[in-house]
């Protein structure tokens, strides 16, 4: 924030002043999963640019078998997970579960937990499913820090 400042004072200004919670996924109270947009029509509109000028009735059967064969190539590769995981899912875990190997922890009570990485440390709650690196609330699923925390738990 500060480097932005720098670079042009009045949006630095401006964004602080409208709470970085309206502006940073990272402060934001909602849950968005990652996805960078959401109205889907956005992007069948990107897709169906030529249909676009198709009579109504045409234009919703081109958006239905869109949506249709997105929801069969899903399914499709769904039905060879070996859990109830997607595979970018299971790898991130897989990440988050290695990095939390090198960390420590002293537990504050049997949720609360301080864990100690060498760089950003972390303190995480179990029950509320927090930890103040803000990554377990960002993603909605256990950083580095929860899940030592959670292994400890066990």
């Amino acid at each position: 924030m500060h480097a932005l400042t720098l670079v042009e004072p009045r949006l630095g200004l401006y964004l602080q002043e409208v709470g970085y919670e309206r502006w940073s996924r990272v402060y934001s109270e909602g849950h968005r999963y990652n996805i960078m947009t959401t109205n889907i029509f956005e992007c069948i509109n990107a897709i169906l640019v030529k249909e676009q000028e198709l009579p109504v009735t045409a234009l919703a059967k081109e958006m239905r078998c869109l949506v249709q064969r997105w929801h069969y190539e899903r399914w499709t590769e769904a039905e060879n997970y070996k859990t109830n995981l997607t595979p970018s899912t299971e790898g991130l875990l897989s990440e988050q579960y290695q990095q939390s190997l090198r960390m420590r922890l002293d537990p504050a009570s049997d949720t609360v937990y301080i864990v100690f990485d060498g760089d950003k440390n972390g303190l995480v709650d179990l029950d509320r499913q927090m930890c103040s690196c803000r990554r377990f609330q960002l993603e909605q699923l256990p950083c580095a820090h929860a899940m030592i925390a959670i292994h400890h738990r066990k």
